[in-house]
């Protein structure tokens, strides 16, 4: 149904229900001007990262209160273990394996892989075309002014971007203002100088998540009277990690942080990012706030992959960035929007990346393009009042070896409580009851034959459908 007849159905339902004495908290959308869409997009943040997800060593104020009013998922997935296929995802509503851009951009995808491997990495793009269509042109259809503030990494290789005209970047894709978008997968610097084009230097010093909010609140403040989609994407808590020293200091007098392998110094400068993170977020929130923005904003927080191996403690999940289990593609998902998104509510209902393209079409009054897939479903109907999806999997295809993540290549598909992964160097595959073995412990491929057949041939399926490129032998020259 067309967002805007849900718009004046969902009135109707509110008069009613006031007329019989009953209560809601859903209020139609404005009908004059479609809502604002922030999107926070955190770059390796892992699902334990929050002291709302349970991790009580980090204070995260500001993001725990944004779950408090609104919509925390639990079961939230990125579209791939690592950035690069995430990111290209959310642009198109696409999944990494139809876009054949399934790993990080990288000169050499073989050069990761590990010693003993059988497999070649697939081949695959190192960068979005300028012939998709993002959700920001698509916004732009609705007068929506768009910015992109932070991180892109789907533009190609760095070293090659002075020979691409015009270069893939956000404002050749539907962005307004452009502000650190480049080839960069992490900042040169944390601190001004930022070595960036895009950004100007400013004050000797800055740090780069801080000069970044003050980019998200401006465009908010220039914009605050018309529609705006701001995809603030900070290169924050990636690689290479760093933080106002006052709050390292502060992490590494404290006790109870543990030496996850690059050492305690490297542990507790992660602790200081993501406090550091919290305070950002604070600042563009607080800029809603100060222009009574909050009701008509529909704020997005997430990441695009799992934490970092080594500088945090993902218990109770298995794996990390670049992996297929759950620590690689499970991340945090809040959701805000008053008067549309109940406060304190917590959905278990298995989300994806490309949810949000659909999504953010449905929530802006705009239809699918016609003949151009998606692979996502729209959550608006979820958002407001718990709705099931009519989907019946989500889908992963990992074909490439990741940086510094010693993994195996594969596929994976959720249905259900049930996870299968299927590793493509000896099709071998493993079954978990996600939902009661959060930790992945207990495979249960032998025990349910028949499920792990039927799951695997869906997925196969779904690999087929989608036109997805395969890791090759290591002998093969194709």
């Amino acid at each position: 149904m067309n967002v805007k007849i849900k718009s004046v159905v969902l009135g109707l339902a509110v008069l009613l229900l006031a007329a019989s004495g009953c209560q809601t908290t859903e209020q139609p959308v404005k009908a004059d001007r479609p809502p604002n869409i922030l999107m926070i997009m955190i770059d390796d943040l892992g699902w334990t990262d929050l002291r709302i997800q349970g991790n009580e060593k980090l204070e995260t104020p500001v993001i725990d209160r944004l779950a408090s009013q609104g919509m925390r998922f639990t079961d939230n997935y990125a579209a791939a273990p690592v950035c690069s296929p995430t990111r290209a995802a959310i642009m198109t509503g696409q999944s990494p394996a139809r876009l054949a851009i399934t790993n990080h951009v990288s000169r050499n995808q073989d050069r990761f892989k590990p010693e003993g491997a059988s497999l070649r990495a697939a081949e695959m793009y190192n960068y979005l075309d300028l012939e998709y269509v993002t959700i920001a042109e698509r916004l732009k259809e609705a007068d929506y002014a768009t910015a992109f503030i932070g991180k892109w990494h789907i533009s190609g290789l760095a070293s090659e971007m002075s020979t691409v005209e015009p270069p893939r970047r956000p404002e050749h894709q539907g962005f307004d203002v452009n502000i650190g978008g480049v080839a960069y997968g992490g900042p040169p610097s944390f601190f001004d100088p930022y070595d960036n084009p895009t950004i100007e230097d400013r004050e000797e010093g800055e740090y780069l998540p801080f000069r970044l909010a003050d980019e998200a609140m401006g465009f908010i403040d220039e914009h605050q009277d018309e529609p705006f989609f701001v995809a603030w994407w900070p290169y924050t808590v990636h690689w290479p990690m760093d933080a106002p020293q006052e709050l390292v200091d502060k992490y590494a007098d404290r006790p109870g942080f543990e030496d996850y392998g690059d050492g305690i110094e490297m542990s507790t400068r992660y602790a200081a990012m993501i406090e550091a993170m919290d305070d950002a977020v604070g600042r563009v929130l607080a800029k809603l706030e100060e222009l009574n923005l909050e009701e008509e904003t529909l704020v997005i927080f997430t990441s695009d992959n799992g934490a970092y191996g080594g500088v945090t403690d993902l218990a109770p999940l298995r794996g990390v960035k670049g992996h297929l289990y759950e620590g690689g593609i499970r991340v945090p998902l809040i959701v805000r929007w008053p008067g549309q998104v109940e406060e304190g509510t917590v959905s278990g209902e298995p989300v994806i990346s490309t949810d949000f393209f659909p999504t953010f079409l449905d929530v802006a009054g705009l239809e699918p393009t016609p003949n151009t897939p998606l692979d996502g479903e729209s959550l608006l109907a979820h958002f407001r009042g718990g709705e099931d999806l009519k989907r019946d999997a989500i889908y992963f295809h990992y074909p490439n070896y990741a940086f510094h993540q010693e993994n195996r290549l594969g596929g994976a598909i959720r249905m259900g409580d049930y996870k299968l992964i299927n590793f493509y160097d000896n099709d071998s595959v493993e079954l978990y009851d996600v939902v009661n073995d959060l930790s992945e412990k207990n495979d249960l491929s032998a025990e349910m034959p028949e499920k792990a057949a039927a799951m695997k041939a869906d997925l196969v399926a779904w690999l087929k459908s989608s036109n997805a490129k395969m890791p090759r032998p290591l002998e093969s020259d194709d």
